[in-house]
């Protein structure tokens, strides 16, 4: 079985060693690049209604498709240097977030858990 996030890791490490800009890639610049590429991410909808942002034309969605690929390349390489496997931490995200959100207490309710963390039910 191929693992795609291996494998684009990979590729990243290849096209940053070519360019020699291994030198750049440290956590703390991979990290801040990220934030800049999510902010262009939100600049996709900024002005944009709830609806609108629900129907984007394929101009629209072409550049959000850049900006997410964005996003999740400097992820990679990111994750890649600090040697976190992403797989593994998004369902280890995921098992800590269904115990923070438990479905019982929390279905339909946009609240934080720290809501419902002290025993308010809503």
């Amino acid at each position: 079985m191929s693992d795609p996030f291996k494998q684009l890791h990979d590729a990243m490490d290849q096209f940053a060693t070519e360019r020699d800009w291994d030198q750049f890639h440290s956590p703390k610049n991979l990290a801040m690049a990220l934030t800049v590429e999510a902010a262009e991410l939100q600049e996709c909808f900024q002005w944009l209604t709830e609806a609108q942002s629900r129907e984007l034309d394929e101009q629209q969605l072409a550049a959000v498709r850049d900006e997410i690929a964005d996003v999740q390349l400097y992820l990679i390489r990111l994750a890649g240097k600090l040697g976190v496997d992403i797989e593994s931490a998004c369902r280890a995200k995921m098992d800590k977030n269904a115990a923070k959100y438990p479905s019982d207490r929390v279905t339909g309710s946009a609240k934080k858990y720290t809501h419902y963390a002290d025993g308010e039910t809503d």
